[in-house]
């Protein structure tokens, strides 16, 4: 049976509009001081903030450097080196915003974490004006060094505007940061609810402010000139960005602290088994630290609220293989479907429906997702079900906390292997499986483990892609395509793997053949 996905073809006009605007901001500087700006939020947004700050140095220290090679040469060693070493400076000063932007909003709730980022940004450009002797600046503004003309953009010019200019220019940088900031939030939320309808008349507002002070600031700092009054608010509001970026730090360091445990869910430690001995688990707490510990000493870690119970050491063959892509591609996962999707003009609701419409989940059933990747299915299920996700890759299971966060959902989340469960038989009402299995090292052993923690009489459900989308789709996509390609078999979907004793075996092919799902029911205990 085929089940065909319309088209949302609005969507997909937007999309391509928007995507034109993106692109136009590589060539005209007037846009791209947004777009860049929106882009570099977002893409330190999706990685650890360590790999997130190294790549953004390495995308601000390069092209600079190749922009200023032709001060460099012919020229002194001495020369060259000061030079870099400006333009690693510089480099510094605009990338620290972005990730101290990235350690402290994603603990914190709602549109308040759009606040990191302006605040960052006001701090790190504030501090170097305000401690740094004038002196100083002096010599830069004056230096020889070509290279000097980006450290001149990035602070002389609000330095050498006054006191009252620089207020005037730290309230535009702040009011331009929270937009784009803003902006990425609703992007991640999808610009989807209550929370986004009213905090994106917030941001509309703060538009207009930011144009209406682009328009009269410059009159407004020299009518200010000179003024006490001045003085003493530009002392003022730079105070408020130092106190604003510190009480955002210590509610984050809050909010962290008070991230439930595993030993406040008994129900939970109660169908846990080792995936290796099928040994019953306990928890464990040594101070802060959790672990699960099992009769003979088995011993599994609880990590920043996940699970950690699976040996990499014992990984192989296809695991091991897209393991590693997803470890790769983790953080850039969700918005990456979402783009083909919009791009392509595909209804991605109604495409998600199609195959978790198929289960029978009501409230108060405990759930299980293998390979759950970054949780996308988990807002489509019944409210008040109770949410469990295993998956093969820890950055997968990172950014699906994050999720939850934004949505407002918990779930028990744990680094597994789906073809050895960790819990125990009949444990869940539903179980599931979206994405992965096409490419699992065994497919029948971790579909036989799908049956053995279901419960009698509930059914069950597997969807992935078929060898159509695989071909069309990943095998032409940059970075994932060598993963794909050259493979020793097709993707079919695994119906032969289904053991003869289930029910109601159905196989439907979705979204114009580029999608399959496979469902089946667990017999009822005699």
């Amino acid at each position: 049976m085929s089940t065909n996905v319309y088209s949302h073809r609005r969507l997909q006009i937007v999309a391509w509009i928007v995507l034109a605007v993106f692109i136009s901001g590589f060539f005209v500087p007037q846009v791209g001081f947004w777009t860049g700006t929106i882009l570099g939020v977002w893409f330190v947004g999706t990685q650890k903030p360590l790999r997130g700050f190294v790549w953004m140095m390495v995308l601000s220290f390069v092209p600079s450097l190749i922009g200023e090679a032709r001060f460099l040469w012919p020229g002194t060693l001495g020369l060259a080196l000061e030079s870099v070493g400006w333009i690693l400076l510089m480099a510094l000063f605009s990338v620290l915003p972005f990730t101290v932007s990235r350690l402290i909003g994603p603990r914190l709730p709602g549109a308040a974490s759009t606040l990191a980022f302006p605040f960052a940004a006001a701090v790190v450009r504030l501090a170097p004006i305000l401690w740094v002797p004038a002196s100083f600046w002096t010599y830069v503004e004056h230096a020889p060094h070509a290279s000097m003309g980006l450290l001149r953009l990035l602070f002389t010019a609000p330095y050498f505007s006054g006191v009252a200019g620089l207020s005037l220019f730290s309230l535009e940088l702040f009011l331009r940061n929270w937009i784009v900031a803003g902006i990425v939030w609703m992007w991640n939320q999808e610009f989807r609810g209550a929370r986004v309808r009213t905090s994106g008349i917030l941001f509309g507002v703060l538009v207009v402010a930011y144009y209406e002070l682009m328009v009269y600031g410059r009159s407004i700092s020299i009518a200010m000139r000179g003024n006490h009054f001045a003085s003493i608010a530009s002392t003022a509001y730079i105070c408020v960005c130092f106190a604003g970026l510190a009480a955002l730090s210590v509610w984050a360091m809050v909010i962290a602290s008070r991230r439930r445990t595993w030993a406040s869910d008994a129900e939970t430690i109660r169908i846990l088994q080792s995936p290796y001995s099928g040994e019953a688990l306990k928890l464990v707490r040594q101070g802060k630290q959790e672990a699960l510990v099992s009769a003979s000493g088995e011993r599994f870690a609880v990590r920043d609220g996940i699970a950690v119970m699976l040996e990499q050491e014992k990984l192989s063959g296809q695991n091991l293989k897209y393991n590693h892509l997803y470890e790769t591609i983790g953080g850039f996962y969700d918005d990456t479907q979402r783009v083909v999707c919009a791009l392509s003009g595909m209804d991605r609701d109604a495409y998600m429906m199609s195959y978790l419409g198929l289960l029978e989940a009501k409230p108060g059933d405990r759930v299980l997702e293998t390979s759950v990747g970054t949780g996308l299915n988990y807002k489509y299920l019944p409210k008040g079900v109770k949410l469990y996700g295993l998956d093969l890759s820890n950055e997968m299971l990172i950014n699906c906390q994050a999720n939850l966060r934004r949505w407002d959902l918990e779930a028990k989340l744990i680094l597994g292997n789906a073809e050895l469960l960790p819990f125990a038989d009949s444990s869940f009402d539903v179980v599931f499986h979206v994405g992965g299995i096409n490419f699992f090292s065994d497919r029948e052993k971790a579909i036989r483990e799908m049956i053995r923690v279901a419960k009698p009489g509930s059914r069950i459900l597997i969807a992935d892609e078929t060898e159509e989308h695989v071909r069309g789709g990943y095998e032409r996509t940059p970075v994932v395509a060598g993963y794909f390609k050259h493979r020793n078999e097709a993707v079919t979907a695994p119906v032969d793997l289904v053991p003869e004793e289930m029910l109601e075996i159905r196989l439907e092919t979705l979204a114009n053949g580029r999608f399959y799902s496979l469902t089946f029911r667990k017999p009822a205990a005699a």
